[in-house]
């Protein structure tokens, strides 16, 4: 699958170095050429002489060698190369990445690209967590760089939480889907919707839910990297905007529904933004006061976003999937929900207390068409996005058709 595609792996210094030796394996088992630069702290970890005999080629990491210099610059480098993977990138070379240092080799090749690049971080969860972190992955993100993971789980250092580097298996599944994948959605463009909606109460109180936007921020990145023009309309989240995806910043379903409006027409809508059903009939311009008495709250319903964008008309989507976040009978309440709103999928997932779908980072869904319903297994929400990607693209490109 990977046959002659020439990858960069920069290995830098972190605990999840070792775990480069099996993805060269594996790279080069698909076919892949594999060339490998270290920095000095990856040395610490994994030796040159490992990497060089999986990779079955030189070990690139001094930046002023001059005999390197002469048989393989770092311009060369970068330019020999189909593709620029970072494992593990640690916080420190994702900063120096960020801010365009180049004070080694690796940092330099990084600079010097104009070819894709590829980054699976690794780092203690408090790092991955701090705002320097935070900035510098949006920035990343921005520039087109593919951020993979990271999971959550035990960690070398002893602690629990995010920043686990994602497997070899699902490093490898990236770089494929990036040959295999990319452009099957060029010249198509997309909408999608993500987050909760905030409906005021009065100046500091709101309605609201527990959508995080992992998910259909997720699923903007895929379209995206499948080459579709992607326009995201996000409710407010923690997360960080894709790269590569136009976004719009909305507070409340009217906002979002003007949003989507405006960007029509588009060939393919996802509403996986967890909308918010009500809404105060007439938000104040005051903090209301504790007086004793709770106060009374007239609600009113907001729009249906995923069925407007459904209803026929020469502006509809060709291909309109909704969400359906049910507590319970998952199966029996989604396929009346997917004719009631008039859209051609419906994604149904399971948000009952325990399943942590909400806010968490994996999902569990089951796909319903006019004609059929398949249930996916349990998978992060990378996967889960990636996965409906390439089901949409297979829509508009069957791949029968493609071959």
């Amino acid at each position: 699958m990977l046959q002659d595609k020439r990858i960069l792996l920069i290995i830098s210094g972190g605990i999840a170095a070792y775990k480069c030796l099996e993805l060269i394996r594996r790279l080069r088992e698909q076919g892949a050429a594999v060339r490998c630069v270290l920095t000095k702290s990856a040395t610490e970890f994994v030796t040159p002489l490992s990497v060089a005999a999986l990779s079955g080629d030189k070990v690139y990491s001094d930046l002023f060698s001059l005999t390197d210099e002469h048989e393989m610059g770092h311009i060369q480098l970068s330019r020999d190369a189909d593709l620029l993977v970072v494992v593990p990138a640690t916080a420190n070379i994702l900063a120096r990445m960020a801010l365009g240092i180049a004070d080694d080799l690796a940092t330099t090749v990084l600079l010097a690209t104009d070819t894709k690049v590829m980054a699976a971080p690794s780092m203690n969860v408090r790092m991955w967590e701090h705002e320097a972190t935070v900035s510098n992955l949006h920035r990343l993100r921005q520039r087109g760089i593919e951020i993979l993971g990271p999971d959550s789980g035990d960690m070398a250092c002893g602690e629990y939480g995010e920043g686990r580097m994602v497997e070899p298996a699902d490093i490898l599944a990236a770089i494929q889907a990036h040959f295999v994948d990319g452009g099957r959605l060029a010249g198509l463009r997309a909408l999608v919707t993500s987050g909760p909606t905030h409906e005021p109460i009065d100046p500091v109180r709101y309605i609201a839910n527990r959508s995080s936007g992992k998910q259909g921020h997720a699923i903007a990145s895929a379209l995206a990297k499948l080459g579709a023009d992607t326009t995201l309309v996000s409710g407010p989240t923690r997360e960080l905007d894709p790269g590569g995806v136009n976004v719009i910043h909305v507070e409340t379903a009217r906002e979002m529904l003007t949003a989507c409006e405006e960007a029509l027409p588009t060939d393919i809508a996802v509403c996986a933004a967890a909308v918010s059903d009500w809404r105060v009939k007439q938000a104040v311009d005051q903090k209301i006061k504790k007086d004793g008495a709770a106060p009374s709250l007239s609600l009113t319903e907001n729009p249906d976003i995923l069925q407007t964008l459904s209803q026929p008309g020469n502006d509809r989507p060709r291909l309109v999937v909704g969400f359906a976040a049910e507590t319970g009978d998952v199966l029996e309440k989604a396929p009346p929900k997917r004719a009631r709103k008039g859209c051609d999928w419906i994604v149904a997932n399971d948000v009952s207390p325990g399943t942590e779908t909400f806010g968490g980072n994996t999902n569990q869904v089951h796909l319903i068409t006019e004609s059929s319903s398949e249930s996916w297994p349990q998978m992060s929400k990378q996967d889960v996005a990636v996965t409906l990607a390439r089901r949409i693209a297979d829509q508009f490109h069957p791949p029968a058709a493609a071959e």
